[in-house]
């Protein structure tokens, strides 16, 4: 008889409070009216109540809900993607214009089918908020767009706010945990965007709890910070299907705790860490100066 897969219990810790109140029913009637996705559903993000129903707040996912990369951790569904809406960017604007949102977060799946990755749409969902809520500070969080340059320069052209992309998991674990991407590309990835625009914060996230050792993580946090990355999240892995890498280790509010101060110490201007916390979890509260002076004189 097969030994039965033994699972990590989760903590008390990572319990959820569930808020289905009427911001969290409206908000998700307007995501089905409008026939748009969020990441907050398809990745089974484990704050949607906290950001539908108390801060108002949801993560775009533009491109399709299909992504052409397989990643062990995510539960975003994968395939090949068979159309590009490209009115979506109206309709993502048209979202947010409505629920009169001070930040709105646009993420999108992996389009390796596409030439440009998607930077088109993404850039031209940038512009459209900014025509239609120009009070709205953007944060864009996309692939790496196959490490083609001008792909990325696209996207900074239309200049987001805050451009986030996920290194997702330390160097030595990133070929089991993510598909088609690299450590070293992602880095690369950050790095040109802020030599594109200097004065544009760049972010990004990563999850543990993979096998990942502490050295390892404070090991990251340093090629983030030799790529000039101003923002940092730390969060919580969790297991989404049994089809998906499983869970190694539990981190504790406190390890989290010292893992922030760790960071700061080493000059992230912002970094939220907790077992909950995801790459988009309070990201109204880290637009840089410059974004809300120019909200301000909109």
């Amino acid at each position: 008889m097969a030994k039965k897969e033994e699972y990590l219990r989760k903590p008390e810790w990572l319990k959820i409070k569930l808020n289905t109140n009427e911001n969290y029913t409206d908000l998700k009637k307007l995501m089905r009216e409008k026939n748009l996705n969020t990441v907050c559903e398809e990745a089974k993000c484990p704050n949607i109540h906290e950001c539908w129903a108390v801060r108002r707040t949801a993560t775009f996912m533009i491109l399709g809900a299909v992504c052409t990369r397989a990643c062990r951790f995510c539960a975003v569904k994968t395939g090949l993607p068979t159309e590009l809406d490209l009115a979506e960017p109206e309709r993502v604007a048209d979202s947010v214009a409505l629920m009169n949102l001070k930040h709105a977060v646009v993420t999108a799946v992996a389009r390796d089918d596409l030439k440009d990755g998607g930077a088109e749409v993404f850039a031209e969902t940038v512009r459209a908020i900014r025509r239609k809520s120009p009070f709205t500070t953007i944060e864009v969080l996309p692939s790496d767009m196959g490490g083609d340059y001008d792909n990325l320069k696209m996207l900074m052209d239309a200049k987001p706010d805050i451009l986030n992309h996920n290194i997702e998991t330390v160097r030595e674990l990133t070929p089991r945990v993510r598909a088609r991407a690299k450590y070293e590309r992602s880095l690369e990835v950050l790095k040109r965007a802020k030599e594109m625009q200097p004065q544009i914060p760049t972010k990004s996230s990563l999850m543990i709890g993979l096998g990942e050792t502490k050295e390892q993580i404070i090991e990251t946090m340093d090629d983030l910070r030799a790529n000039d990355v101003d923002i940092m999240t730390i969060g919580q892995y969790l297991q989404p299907t049994k089809k998906h890498l499983k869970v190694q280790k539990y981190y504790h509010p406190d390890e989290f705790a010292e893992l922030r101060e760790i960071a700061l110490s080493k000059g992230f201007s912002h970094c939220e860490a907790g077992p909950l916390v995801r790459s988009s979890y309070h990201a109204d509260e880290q637009v840089n100066a410059a974004a809300k002076q120019r909200q301000a004189q909109a």
